[in-house]
């Protein structure tokens, strides 16, 4: 509870003006059914004109104050609301970008998705539907109850019967409900991870002519989320006609019992038309109470599951950091004995005993077979994981140590898989640097081999890109991350098979322009072809999460059994290829 009063303390006034203004409204609705039983009792009964007059206006007055008192309580009830949905909102994407690799795959995508979005929104309502009931229905049903008792004692016992008849379906109705909302919100996670998986990999699934078998899943999820929110619906579905029969009965019994007693002179006909408004009012207040608690059942589901990412332990922080004022300076690179599962529970080892150490300015070459570990190696530099056993230290300080923001500042990665973001080519160059002027995106652009194709584009450095960078070519994609990891200027940089998509021709001006632009920066290079790091500083060979050699490229091919494999198999493709 304590958690979310802090999403409700900043609008505290919202949360106290909104209720004040439904009570206005409640007021209004008990003395409305009074004013006209006086009508008809006083009024009519005595031919008092004047009377039914000035009760009549009395009642508009009333009306009108209701109406200002029920939009009031709509008004600071939405601000409320949506104001508290958005506070909380950003809380959730914000623990989210504080995630590790390994907190966001106990979570999948479209599960994260759907609490940032329809679980939010279902706090939004229960807030605003709480606000605009939480003291209006409790205040009519008490209200009205003890109008009614006053007006007439022996006849308010009928609703001794109907209201713990309501009660008790109402507890019933919140028991079956709750797991049914919980199961609801699993099956749109379900749906939602489905959908974007299709979208994105849309052009596999075409490219594959799989449309219709991706259509055929689509249909199943869909159909499991279309049943299981039957199934929760269905308690809705009757629980509303059992409350308007029971309520139907209860005021069939008032009339009968009612009218008995205004044939026997003892009620007068206003009171008793009076008394229905009430049992109505007594009604259809326990009606909002137990709509209020059918839709906190569902709130309740997607609270548990905002916490769930809200608690969630974030294993990777800097909380602790030794060094938190330092920065990358020089680039050195050290891996002691450092291994590392991404299962904590598995026994094979991604990483092996890796001992290695990369001096300042160097150009290193990472080679080896896929799945030997080149990319969880240089994963660990800018601590996107952390080490099993052993250390890893950047400029003879472990990473640990480090502010998390200065350590990847200090790092630049081309990552494996290319990834651009919606927006302008400019746009996504300046995340490398987010004051990069056009001349400076220029330069890198031209490094990277990218200013030409860039150029070719009527809008030139302001061409949108769709999202992924879908309306590029993998070439084009691969030179416009480059460009971006250059404007950066790092200390290290990291480039992880990162011109596989580009001819050996312009590989080779990359490579220049690395050695030009960032003389003084240490380069990790991973690469699939030899030819990229041939000449490179030192050649790092992986196999199998082990190092299997270090050298030069002439140390390496005289005396490394896997290296020497790697060139002469791709050696005799191109020579095949010719």
């Amino acid at each position: 509870m304590k958690r979310w009063l802090k999403y409700a303390a900043p609008y505290k006034l919202f949360f106290i003006l909104g209720p004040l203004c439904m009570i206005i409204e409640v007021i209004g609705e008990i003395l409305l059914p009074k004013l006209y039983a006086n009508i008809v009792n006083i009024g009519i009964e005595n031919g008092d004109v004047r009377y039914i007059v000035l009760t009549c206006l009395l009642m508009v007055l009333t009306a009108v104050l209701m109406m200002f008192g029920g939009v009031g309580g709509a008004w600071f009830a939405s601000k409320a609301s949506v104001n508290l949905a958005a506070d909380l909102r950003k809380d959730v994407y914000g623990r989210i970008q504080r995630f590790s690799f390994a907190n966001i795959d106990h979570f999948s995508t479209g599960s994260l998705v759907t609490r940032l979005t329809n679980d939010v929104t279902q706090i939004m309502n229960m807030v605003n539907m709480l606000m605009r009931m939480c003291l209006r229905a409790p205040a009519m049903l008490i209200g009205a109850l003890i109008m009614a008792i006053i007006m007439n004692p022996s006849l308010a016992q009928v609703l001794a019967v109907t209201i713990p008849i309501l009660l008790v379906l109402t507890v019933v109705v919140i028991r079956i409900g709750f797991p049914r909302f919980s199961a609801v919100q699993s099956k749109v996670d379900a749906l939602n991870n489905k959908i974007q998986e299709d979208i994105t990999n849309e052009r596999v699934i075409k490219s594959f002519v799989r449309e219709d078998y991706e259509r055929e899943r689509f249909a199943n999820a869909n159909h499991d989320l279309r049943e299981t929110a039957m199934r929760a619906l269905k308690v809705m579905i009757a629980l509303m006609p059992a409350m308007m029969l029971l309520m139907n009965f209860t005021i069939l019994a008032v009339t009968w019992f009612g009218g008995n007693q205004v044939i026997a002179g003892s009620m007068q006909v206003g009171d008793l038309t009076a008394f229905n408004n009430y049992v109505t009012q007594i009604l259809m207040s326990l009606m909002m109470l137990t709509m209020v608690f059918m839709n906190s059942s569902r709130a309740l589901a997607s609270a548990r599951r905002i916490s769930e990412v809200l608690d969630e332990p974030i294993d990777l922080t800097d909380e602790h950091a030794a060094h938190k004022e330092r920065s990358v300076q020089q680039g050195a690179v050290e891996f002691r004995n450092v291994s590392f599962r991404y299962y904590k529970n598995s026994e094979d080892k991604v990483l092996d005993g890796i001992n290695l150490r990369i001096e300042p300015g160097q150009t290193v070459g990472i080679v080896g077979s896929t799945g030997s570990g080149k990319t969880t190696l240089v994963s660990m530099i800018p601590r996107l994981y952390d080490t099993d056993e052993g250390e890893v230290l950047v400029d003879g300080v472990n990473v640990r140590d480090y502010d998390l923001v200065k350590l990847r500042n200090g790092v630049g990665m081309v990552l494996q898989k290319n990834v651009l973001f919606s927006g302008t080519i400019a746009e996504n160059l300046q995340w490398g640097d987010e004051d990069a002027t056009q001349q400076d995106m220029t330069d890198a652009a031209q490094a990277a081999q990218a200013d030409g194709f860039i150029r070719s584009f009527p809008e030139g450095y302001e061409t949108s890109l769709d999202q992924g960078g879908t309306n590029v070519s993998g070439g084009q994609k691969q030179r416009l991350c480059i460009a971006r990891a250059l404007l950066k200027k790092p200390t290290i940089l990291i480039l992880d098979d990162s011109t596989s998509a580009v001819d050996t021709a312009t590989e080779a001006q990359i490579r220049k322009a690395f050695h030009n632009e960032l003389k003084n920066s240490t380069k990790i290079v991973i690469a699939q072809r030899i030819t990229s790091v041939m000449d490179a500083d030192q050649i790092i060979v992986m196999d199998d999460g082990r190092i299997t050699g270090i050298g030069t490229h002439d140390e390496l091919l005289q005396g490394n059994k896997e290296y020497q494999e790697i060139y002469y198999s791709q050696m005799e493709r191109e020579e095949a290829s010719a």
